[in-house]
């Protein structure tokens, strides 16, 4: 059971945001993240010029669930993101398992990543700038998607701030994929032509897609139980090619939950296989 220590935030209306995020996300907030929900709701509360997290709330339990609610377990979200993060994993894309598949894909020359919880778009365009450095006249398909609604519409528009470029993007890329918008960087359409951006929450049913290649789930377990853990974990062995790869966060593993998955160590990093294709 959620409880919260802050002097701000009563337990009932802790208890009702941790259930309503779990149950819509499958996010466990821990309990000594009162001073995270106050926070991330604040604006919520001043934008409806409301009083205090109890009113918000009061409003939430008198109404079914609708947009007001989506907004609130959008904003649980964490939304950390960086082009290239922890580098290794995207040396490993291109160096190992690239290679790799365009070898076993000669023949359909086709391939499928998916990103999943893609933020503001900084992972899919990663992905495909490695791509067009490595392949010519493949179809390619890049599926992103996430929960926000807010970080998706960031992500459709391609724009950077010179921050955000600075946050990993080599000079290079920066010179070879990007152009300058004013005070932002705009990323240039042929690396936006493979990637398609869609709503998806990871934690209900979801749609028909196509098989993948490769999957980027980083950072994304961590915030579930172990058994939601498992659950994603076997979802995501469906969804994925018999020799296809998954990645996941530094501090994330398969291991002790799902025993269907082998660990592939390439130094600084690891990737997932399935043990039976």
């Amino acid at each position: 059971m959620c409880t919260t220590t802050s002097a701000t935030l009563d337990q009932p209306s802790f208890a009702y945001v941790c259930k309503l995020v779990r149950d819509h996300s499958a996010i466990a907030l821990e309990p000594s993240k009162g001073y995270l929900v106050e926070s991330r709701l604040a604006p919520i509360v001043a934008r409806r010029g409301l009083a205090s997290i109890r009113d918000l709330v009061a409003q939430l339990r008198d109404k079914p669930y609708g947009e007001v609610h989506a907004e609130v377990v959008e904003a649980m979200t964490t939304n950390e993101t960086s082009f290239f993060r922890d580098l290794h994993p995207f040396d490993v894309l291109k160096s190992v398992v690239l290679p790799e598949l365009i070898a076993a894909r000669a023949a359909q020359r086709t391939l499928s990543i998916w990103s999943a919880a893609c933020s503001s778009g900084q992972e899919p365009d990663t992905i495909a700038m490695l791509l067009l450095e490595v392949l010519r006249d493949w179809k390619v398909e890049i599926l992103a998607t996430d929960l926000s609604r807010e970080m998706l519409d960031k992500a459709r528009k391609g724009e950077y701030t010179q921050l955000e470029v600075n946050r990993g993007l080599p000079s290079h890329f920066l010179i070879k994929y990007f152009q300058r918008e004013g005070l932002r960087w705009q990323v240039r359409p042929d690396v936006r032509r493979p990637i398609r951006f869609v709503k998806m929450n990871l934690a209900e049913a979801w749609p028909v897609l196509p098989t993948m290649d490769v999957i980027f789930m980083r950072n994304v377990l961590i915030y579930f139980t172990p058994e939601t853990k498992r659950a994603m974990l076997a979802k995501v062995r469906r969804q994925l090619a018999g020799d296809g790869t998954l990645f996941l966060g530094g501090a994330e593993t398969t291991i002790g939950i799902d025993d269907a998955w082998r660990r592939v160590n390439h130094g600084k990093t690891s990737t997932y296989r399935q043990h039976c294709p």
